[in-house]
């Protein structure tokens, strides 16, 4: 006993042999009870249910167990941070945009009827609006995770939405075949409606303060005067339906993609095709510009002469996903020069890291994939859902990423 009395106290070893006592007798060991009754010199002690030490022992051996667990458990999350590290993958502070998605979510939205088609940012405040089949968008305070308001006034599904640079319009575009605009300073009235597509309106974005741009079913782009809500032009090109448009940080530029497997680069001044992205092997969900800030990560990716000098202006790149479960990386002379491999299902939508480094994507596989573009590598895979994951946005004013 002189190892056991060098750890515990007097008390801390009588207390133990009680409870050992205890469980001898209450599991009916009797003999055993009685020699260690003797040996420890507590002859006195009858163990009975009211006594305290009464079942101790097996309880402080559960929490024994749970504690193992939870070192086990503890562990393991330990390797998984320090491969995240080892990996590069930045999390940063709670409130750094560079912070990467990590489960489990913050908060889930559900007053939705139906399935939300996309989901967007407020540019200046920590408001969520999302889109939906139920013909409703729905506006989200991302700080508290509380419901705000409900906009009605499609007739049917709506399958885009986007602000205006300032945040005080949101723009909005329905199989009703209508575009509307909502006044976020005049209690988000809709305050404009534009009419002019001859099918279901897909896609929307606004072309700095003064116009839109919007895409259909009808396998037309068109750009309207925000101040008229005059359709100023009509492009065509594409074979069938136009799913998604999106522009260049310069506005000089608008990225389409279509059920007809194609991505095309638009001038958006002049409405002339610029380059024709052939290489899916089923519909285009979306097509995006790559920022200016993810240039010099494609270099690597595409391991580019450092001493070579490249362009640095808008539209070099072109990244488009597909329902060929792939995503692909196009250079400006209409090359695919990269293919990300890795989700299960058709590829929804993406958006660029903050920083340039990284794209997220989400597909119907039901997750949410983080992808380095230095290397090309998935560096993260989110289960993101129960069901597909049909859209994707990302904050730039908060670490926050919704799909």
């Amino acid at each position: 006993m002189s190892a056991l009395s060098s750890i515990l106290t007097e008390r801390q070893k009588s207390e133990l042999q009680k409870s050992i006592l205890d469980f001898l007798f209450t599991n009916g060991y009797t003999q055993s009870f009685e020699a260690f009754q003797s040996e420890s010199n507590l002859k006195n002690f009858e163990p009975t249910e009211s006594d305290r030490h009464h079942n101790l022992l097996a309880k402080k051996w559960t929490s024994v167990i749970r504690l193992q667990k939870k070192i086990i458990e503890l562990e393991q999350k330990n390797d998984e941070l320090q491969k995240i590290i080892d990996q590069g993958v930045v999390r940063g502070p709670a409130k750094s945009l560079d912070a990467l998605p990590q489960a489990p979510a913050k908060f889930s939205f559900s007053q939705h009827r139906a399935p939300i088609t996309r989901t967007c940012f407020h540019p200046q405040y920590n408001v969520l609006a999302t889109a939906s089949e139920d013909m409703s968008i729905k506006l989200w305070d991302v700080e508290t995770g509380e419901f705000e308001r409900t906009l009605k006034g499609h007739t049917k599904s709506v399958h885009d939405i986007s602000f205006d640079p300032s945040g005080r319009y949101l723009a909005s575009c329905s199989s009703d075949l209508t575009i509307r605009i909502w006044d976020s300073q005049n209690d988000y009235k809709n305050i404009r409606t534009l009419y002019g597509h001859d099918h279901s309106v897909s896609s929307v974005c606004f072309l700095g303060a003064d116009k839109l741009a919007s895409a259909s079913r009808d396998k037309t782009i068109k750009i309207w005067e925000f101040n008229t809500g005059y359709c100023i032009k009509t492009i065509t090109g594409h074979a069938e339906w136009v799913r998604y448009i999106s522009p260049s940080e310069d506005l000089k530029y608008l990225v389409s993609a279509s059920n007809d497997q194609t991505v095309r680069l638009w001038d958006t001044n002049t409405g002339e095709c610029k380059q024709d992205l052939r290489g899916h092997d089923n519909v285009v969900e979306c097509a995006y510009i790559v920022p200016v800030a993810s240039y010099e990560y494609i270099h690597k990716l595409i391991k580019m002469d450092n001493k070579v000098k490249f362009a640095t202006e808008p539209g070099q790149f072109v990244v488009s996903c597909s329902r060929d479960k792939t995503i692909k990386l196009w250079d400006y002379t209409g090359q695919a020069i990269y293919t990300f491999i890795g989700h299960d299902n058709w590829v929804r939508g993406l958006v660029f890291h903050s920083s340039g480094k990284f794209i997220i994507s989400v597909s119907d596989d039901k997750t949410m994939k983080v992808w380095d573009l230095s290397t090309g590598r998935c560096v993260r895979t989110i289960e993101a859902a129960t069901h597909f994951v049909t859209t994707v946005a990302i904050s730039s004013i908060a670490p926050l990423i919704a799909t």
